[in-house]
């Protein structure tokens, strides 16, 4: 707790300058070529560039596998207060060094510490400054003003030879990495008086052989060597006495890089001509080297510079923007190699459509990368939607006719034709009540309204292939050879109809071939093999491959047409049949309504014409039982006017009644 307080007061001590310059951390020395087993000493170094300097905190790493810390010196040193004794980790490769110096301190090359590596392994390393080291003013702000370091690069190698000189025709570069499990060593004689040797294969490079004599070989074999580096270490007998040892690395990595996928931005199927592709991988043993890359066209159509090249993998960098493409399929080939020469190949489709095909595709609807609709879910739900369309504008189209039906013959519902045929029979006994009706209401039925309308060769090794192609796709191959420029036959049989097609390539100085169709293959299953060819001497066959071309377009002679061209046309069809439907139901709808309420308005004119017709019926029957009235007063009624006034009361009474209950279903809405 007081060491805490102590570095927080001298954080805080000190005067704030008028400006800032940028500290610099360094190691010392920053190159160097150290032996195994070896020890030396790196200093780490504080310039100031004329600033007072009150505290610090450093953090550095090293390669745990190539170095290991002795003893990190505490002093001499600038740092005056250590607020912890400095911690190093040989398991990481960590170091933490955080101190403070009371009142400041400007230098130019002054020593925090010194530290003394032991060298564990051969190889190159590097001892860095992490980010998160600081270097703090004495301003009273713990000002951090650290913007330069310099890290330290040093080289690590075997003592030299102190017997028997070692080679190696199977690895003779003790710094290189290799990928021939299988070790062929051998050395020199030397004098005349050897004895013989005592050599032992092992994990440590400093190691020294037993004194039991092996044998007088002067070469031996190791095969199968696990991956990584052994250490193989030799000393010679003579006159009795044993000679130094000379030790010899061996770096062995079989693997290749781990396994890995390619990202395409936006997608594999977009419309962008240049699409961004991104990898990363890594390599446990010798280290990832570099990237190769290959894009093949499987287009009839490709141009001539888009198949210029494509025998050959170009070097790339994460992430990689091709070129731009033609619209078409290709296939995107990448591999990754490690320092051994090892790779690790990676293929995958890429798409580059119009926008009309940018969601359609063989296997249904992309709507993403990893969203895809199945062709027979969405066939399902539009022929769903297609019957309910169906069937909604079927029944908006009869209940459209029905209303028109009635608007053309002028039918009126059955309570007001009944009140109509009464009102006939009234008209036959009061008057001209029909004739006014029928002029009120025929102008309104008879308004027409319109719609709308020998030398043992190796057979080839396949190692690339279009597996995975259909039947608008370009069939491709490619591997490598022993020997460089020699002809590779490829043979493909239909195992449909047996042809067999041959054809014929020249691999680089590399060994490498490569081999593009130049037609559609048909649909089927097809067995793939080759051969090499050296003058007039054959290799065997290479094992057979099997592959099988998908049929993805429909042929008419020698014009293709896609599965997703059909796609297409049947999904714009149907897109067009659901549009009609929603414009049928629509538009019959929108008539079908304004029918209806046209309908409506009829017939409440009507209704009203009819009030108004039983309204002068009773003024009628009201003036004729005046006129009964009088002549009742002036004399006694016979029986037959009795009889008519009766009759007249009843008909004014029913009447009266008609017309308040039309009144009341008016005023109600009803």
């Amino acid at each position: 707790m007081m060491k805490r307080i102590l570095f927080i007061g001298i954080l805080l001590a000190g005067g704030i300058p008028f400006f800032v310059s940028a500290a610099t951390l360094s190691v010392s020395p920053s190159a160097g070529s150290f032996v195994v087993g070896s020890t030396f000493d790196v200093g780490v170094f504080l310039d100031t560039t004329g600033e007072s300097i009150n505290a610090l905190d450093v953090a550095l790493s090293f390669p745990p596998d190539k170095l290991q810390i002795v003893s990190p010196a505490a002093s001499p040193s600038i740092i005056s207060v250590w607020t912890g004794q400095p911690k190093f980790n040989n398991a990481n490769g960590r170091i933490q060094l955080q101190g403070g110096i009371p009142g400041g301190i400007n230098v130019s090359n002054g020593l925090i510490t010194k530290i003394t590596f032991r060298v564990k392994g051969v190889g190159s390393g590097i001892i860095r400054f992490l980010d998160n080291s600081k270097v703090l003013l004495n301003d009273g702000l713990g000002t951090d003003v650290l913007k330069q370091t310099q890290n330290g690069a040093y080289v690590f190698i075997l003592p030299p030879p102190a017997g028997p000189v070692v080679v190696s025709e199977t690895h003779p570069n003790q710094s290189y990495w290799y990928s021939n499990p299988t070790v062929v060593l051998s050395w020199a004689v030397g004098e005349s008086n050897v004895q013989g040797y005592s050599y032992i294969l092992s994990d440590n490079p400093i190691d020294s052989p037993d004194n039991i004599l092996e044998n007088t070989k002067t070469a031996i074999v190791y095969k199968n060597l696990s991956d990584g580096i052994h250490y193989f270490h030799i000393k010679s007998l003579r006159d009795g006495f044993w000679g130094g040892v000379t030790h010899y690395a061996l770096n062995i990595d079989t693997t290749p890089p781990a396994d890995f996928s390619l990202d395409v931005i936006p997608s594999f199927r977009t419309t962008r001509r240049q699409p961004i592709i991104q990898f990363f991988t890594t390599d446990a043993k010798s280290g990832l080297d570099h990237y190769e890359f290959k894009i093949i066209p499987l287009m009839l159509e490709s141009s001539t510079a888009m198949l210029a090249g494509q025998e050959l993998f170009i070097e790339a960098q994460n992430p990689y923007i091709p070129p731009p493409l033609e619209l078409g399929t290709y296939d995107v080939i990448l591999r990754a190699y490690d320092k051994a020469g090892n790779y690790r190949e990676v293929t995958e489709r890429l798409k580059i459509v119009n926008f009309a095909f940018q969601f359609i595709g063989e296997k249904g609807l992309e709507l993403k990368s990893n969203v895809v609709i199945s062709w027979l879910w969405f066939w399902g739900v539009v022929g769903l939607l297609l019957i309910l369309l169906s069937y909604f504008g079927w029944h908006i189209r009869r209940w459209h006719y029905q209303i028109h039906i009635k608007h053309v013959n002028k039918e009126l519902p059955g309570n007001i034709q009944q009140q109509l045929t009464e009102l006939k029979q009234y008209r036959s006994k009061y008057g001209k009540i029909i004739v006014l009706l029928l002029l009120i209401i025929s102008p309104i039925f008879f308004a027409e309204r319109g719609l709308a309308q020998q030398i043992e060769l190796t057979p080839p090794l396949i190692t690339t292939i279009s597996r995975n192609i259909s039947n608008e796709e370009i069939f491709y191959v490619g591997g490598k050879t022993d020997a460089a420029n020699s002809m590779v036959i490829i043979y493909l049989q239909n195992l449909q109809s047996g042809e067999t097609l041959s054809q014929s390539v020249t691999s680089d100085k590399y060994g490498e071939w490569f081999y593009r169709h130049d037609t559609f293959l048909s649909t089927g299953n097809y067995l793939l093999w080759s051969q090499s060819k050296l003058t007039d001497q054959l290799s065997p066959p290479s094992p057979q491959v099997q592959l099988t071309v998908r049929p993805t377009a429909i042929q008419f002679g020698a014009s293709r047409l896609s599965y997703e061209t059909l796609y297409l046309t049947f999904v714009i069809l149907l897109l067009l049949v659901v549009l009609g439907l929603i414009f049928f139901i629509v538009f019959h709808t929108y008539h079908g309504t304004k029918k209806r309420r046209l309908l409506e308005k009829e017939i409440r004119e009507a209704e009203e014409s009819i009030r108004r017709g039983f309204a002068v019926l009773r003024r009628d029957v009201q003036a004729e039982l005046a006129t009964i009235k009088k002549a009742k007063l002036s004399k006694q009624l016979s029986d037959e006017e009795k009889q008519k006034e009766a009759e007249l009361l009843k008909d004014l009474e029913w009447a009266e009644q008609y017309i308040s209950k039309e009144i009341w279903d008016v005023e109600h809405g009803l």
